[in-house]
């Protein structure tokens, strides 16, 4: 009489399939956080980034000439608090202001987003320092074909 040979999976193999197992599921559970702490992370700038656009939309809807200065306040988008900070600047263009928003997290130094922005002085607008003045675009070397030499 022979004897057969057992059916099934030694000790040895199960404990390899096992580890096996644990490997791949850990490299998963692992790659999953990391999408999850990018998701969180790309979340904040979105919103820092809505912030920051709400800021020079305001700037743009109140038709003010901001002055040369830095500003900062605080703003509530999707549940989260931001802390912006606006720098006016000059530009070449007299009637061109270069306008910067950071927006940072509460208590935090680094920008989570900057985003610039230009404000056009209107003839409604009036600045505390002047009434009114003219920019010249030949300064942006942008100057227009003089009226005589237009092609007949």
């Amino acid at each position: 009489m022979t004897r057969r040979a057992a059916a099934g999976f030694t000790l040895i193999e199960i404990l390899v399939a096992l580890v096996v197992l644990a490997i791949g599921l850990s490299a998963a559970w692992s790659s999953l956080g990391a999408a999850t702490d990018e998701t969180v992370s790309l979340r904040e700038k979105v919103l820092a980034r809505w912030v920051a656009e709400d800021r020079l939309t305001q700037l743009e809807l109140k038709g003010e000439w901001p002055a040369l200065d830095t500003k900062e306040g605080d703003a509530t988008m999707g549940d989260r608090k931001f802390h912006w900070i606006q720098d006016t600047e000059v530009t070449p263009v007299m009637k061109l202001r270069r306008v910067v928003v950071s927006v940072v997290p509460p208590g935090g130094k680094v920008p989570l987003v900057t985003l610039t922005g230009f404000v056009e002085q209107t003839g409604t607008s009036v600045t505390s320092s002047t009434v009114s003045q003219t920019g010249d675009l030949s300064q942006m070397g942008n100057t227009p074909p003089p009226q005589g030499d237009a092609p007949k």
